[in-house]
């Protein structure tokens, strides 16, 4: 009976594996199909330029990369009638204001202001930061864009475009620039293959995967639910901002171009920090995801699958794990091909090379998110809650800002 037992369980295993191994290869198709269907795709004729609405953009922004200038340009440059854009830094001694201010001078037909100090209305640093720019904002169309994003000359236009009577939030999938290091290549591997491939699936079957890095929101209905502070107690308000938006009935939809991330930093100790935080923060408002997640990892999936598989088919366990990653990369690779719109940037074995670093770190990336319960981000100390809110645990006498998780 206890033979008989045991091989019952391990049979139901072995085909729940696989379900999920065929679940996992669906996500691949979707993204995929998703990618090609939307990204970059030909727009309908513009609405005249006379009836185009106008719109905010907030810039919080705090000290000064290598990228911030060229970075914070392109928004003066936009192919957009009617805007303004509204920065924001923490105090009066970031060197941010030196930049922003020469910016403003060189382009005095861009409607263009800079806000000094915080205004606390909770534990969020970034929201803090932003909250007077919001307030004198304008405009009812309002983007969020963090300090590191450059934007093409049409993506204010292209992100208008997507904004319908029925969608009351427009977001841009995070992708890469373009630049020099491995760090910079790993790190645009990473956004453009499994970044992309839960981004894209995400968003075809309606599931919220909101990034806050480049939005565009309508203000009256964030007022519904009391306005950007009311997220001020999370520190991923991004997620909770479109779980509102949602829950008031509009759709939250992806803009057709993705977000340049384009800071100066390509450090891969301090990218593992971001993903860490990241993990920790999708931990801590999915618990389920503490299970499924490092199930959906290509290592970890090819390897417990190939056990599934030969246990119910007598298929060889490393025939199996090889043509898993051998699909697995060629499925990623064609992504990155639909996210980039066009050759690699890069050669093929730095591709590679950078792809077998990012899944063979995933797992240990993962297990750092869950050996703590708080996130260090600059020098703020946050205790993480069920659910997604945060505690303050160090404040020091110069409140930093999160200005990107």
């Amino acid at each position: 009976m206890t033979v008989e037992f045991v091989f019952v369980g391990a049979t139901l295993l072995a085909v729940a594996i696989i379900i999920g191994w065929f679940v996992s290869w669906s996500i691949h198709i979707v993204s995929i199909c998703f990618g090609l269907h939307h990204l970059y795709k030909k727009l309908e004729p513009m609405i005249p330029a006379e009836e185009l609405p106008g719109v905010s953009i907030i810039k919080p922004l705090i000290g000064v990369d290598t990228n911030l200038k060229s970075n914070l340009e392109t928004f003066f440059t936009q192919k957009y009638p009617n805007y303004e854009i509204l920065f924001s830094v923490p105090d009066d001694n970031d060197p941010a204001i030196l930049v922003v201010k020469s910016l403003i001078e060189s382009y005095p037909k861009v409607d263009a202001k800079l806000f000094i100090g915080l205004r606390n209305v909770g534990p969020n640093g970034k929201i803090n930061n932003m909250i007077r720019a919001y307030e004198a904002a304008k405009y009812d169309n309002i983007v969020i864009s963090d300090t590191g994003i450059k934007m093409t000359i049409t993506t204010l236009s292209e992100m208008v475009h997507c904004l319908k009577p029925d969608v009351g939030l427009v977001i841009q999938m995070p992708y890469c620039a373009t630049r020099k290091g491995f760090g910079a290549i790993y790190q645009q591997v990473y956004f453009g293959t499994m970044q992309a491939r839960n981004c894209l699936s995400a968003n075809a079957v309606g599931v919220n995967c909101s990034t806050g890095m480049s939005s565009l929101l309508r203000r009256d209905v964030l007022e519904t639910v009391g306005g950007l502070q009311a997220f001020s107690k999370y520190l991923a308000e991004d997620h909770f901002i479109a779980k509102a938006i949602r829950s008031q009935g509009y759709k939250v939809v992806l803009a057709t171009t993705p977000a340049l991330q384009n800071s100066g930093n390509c450090s891969i100790t301090e990218f593992h920090k971001r993903l860490v935080r990241w993990a920790q923060l999708r931990i801590s408002m999915l618990p389920l995801l503490i299970f499924f997640e490092p199930l959906g990892e290509c290592f970890l999936l090819g390897g417990i699958t190939s056990w599934a598989a030969n246990f119910l088919f007598d298929i060889s366990p490393l025939a199996f794990f090889l043509s898993h990653l051998l699909l697995w990369f060629l499925c990623d690779y064609i992504l990155f091909r639909i996210v980039e719109n066009g050759p690699l940037p890069f050669s093929k074995f730095e591709f590679l090379v950078a792809w077998l670093l990012r899944e063979m770190l995933s797992p240990y990336i993962i297990l750092l998110g869950h050996l703590q319960d708080h996130v260090v981000w600059r020098n703020r100390k946050y205790k993480l809650k069920w659910g997604g809110e945060i505690e303050l645990k160090v404040l020091p006498n110069l409140e930093l800002v999160n200005v990107s998780m």
